[in-house]
């Protein structure tokens, strides 16, 4: 039970219709999520697994996406490790992690405990969804969740011994054990969403950082997408050498250079997500710039259609149809 297309790209096999699917797919901008909203919390959606897959196949039916995905949030599994969350209507944290009070969120098997519900919304999401459409989970990336941990208003301008030790002694350890959980209750591949690596220091990134990401890469060969948000490709090329099965990029990026660059793993992207916002003719001109530009490229093998982030929430659905009919026009 897998989508031909997402496997064809994920082994780097020729083929000229690319996989599609977009990060945040199912969500606000999407009718279908927003009258199961008027009836459940977005934590009923995520943590009561039928609901999680009703949520996730809803727009694999409406607009045919060759993927589906694991409807869940990057931050429960800080949750897990005993930080208070709210939603209201965006995630809280009743109180962030400091140098004084880390070691309070350490119980890394409380933590993996509390994940169990995405088992089972896999579990649940695999049996609703065709069985030509493929399955993936994800989890934040570490500098994203520890971002989010110490509280997003509060830049961290200077790494300190608190943050690595949160990073390498609890994230680490707790986030390898997520994946494998959702490796094991049916995802093809989990991503790695780093979305505020923009702000985190290009030394640290190249050395520590570096290694981290190494070791969550070699545990699972073949298995991890990364996605990382403001880095350059010269700055991202540093991560072509670890075994991920593959790399999503932001719009910033020219796909261009990282096919030319020879890379082994899938190439996500990275259509201008704000551009999903424009109207009628506007739309239909960016779109096919971007599909001319790609269509440039002399070898494809691997890529895999996206945006260059998550779908912003007041997209309009024509726009995804439109987007979607005529990626796989282009290149049929």
């Amino acid at each position: 039970m897998t989508n031909i297309l997402f496997k064809n790209s994920l082994d780097k096999k020729s083929q000229k219709i690319p996989p599609i699917w977009f990060m945040r797919q199912a969500g606000r901008y999407h009718q279908h999520y927003q009258i199961l909203k008027e009836k459940y919390s977005f934590e009923e959606l995520c943590k009561i697994p039928d609901l999680a897959a009703e949520v996730a196949n809803g727009p694999v039916s409406e607009f045919d996406f060759d993927v589906a995905i694991l409807f869940s949030d990057i931050l429960f599994i800080l949750e897990g490790l005993g930080m208070e969350l709210i939603f209201n209507p965006g995630p809280q944290f009743k109180q962030n992690v400091n140098k004084s009070n880390f070691h309070l969120f350490n119980d890394v098997d409380k933590g993996i405990d509390h994940m169990n519900f995405q088992k089972l919304a896999l579990k649940a999401t695999r049996e609703k969804i065709h069985p030509s459409k493929s399955l993936i989970g994800f989890v934040g990336g570490p500098w994203t969740l520890l971002r989010f941990a110490v509280g997003k208003h509060n830049q961290i301008k200077n790494i300190e011994d608190f943050h690595l030790i949160f990073l390498k002694k609890i994230l680490l350890p707790l986030l390898k054990l997520n994946i494998e959980l959702q490796l094991n209750s049916g995802a093809e591949i989990v991503m790695l969403f780093d979305s505020n690596l923009y702000d985190l220091d290009n030394k640290f990134f190249e050395s520590e950082y570096y290694l981290l990401l190494k070791d969550i890469a070699d545990q699972f060969p073949g298995q991890l997408g990364y996605y990382s948000r403001g880095k350059t490709f010269e700055e991202l090329k540093l991560l072509f050498k670890l075994p991920f099965s593959g790399m999503g990029f932001d719009s910033n990026i020219k796909l261009k250079n990282v096919f030319d660059s020879n890379y082994k793993g899938f190439i996500q992207g990275n259509f201008d997500e704000k551009n999903m916002l424009l109207e009628g003719q506007e739309f239909t001109e960016e779109l096919k710039k971007f599909s001319n530009s790609i269509s440039e490229i002399h070898n494809r093998d691997g890529w895999v259609c996206g945006l260059g982030h998550g779908i912003n929430k007041n997209t309009p659905q024509k726009n995804v149809h439109i987007f979607i009919e005529h990626i796989r026009k282009s290149f049929s």
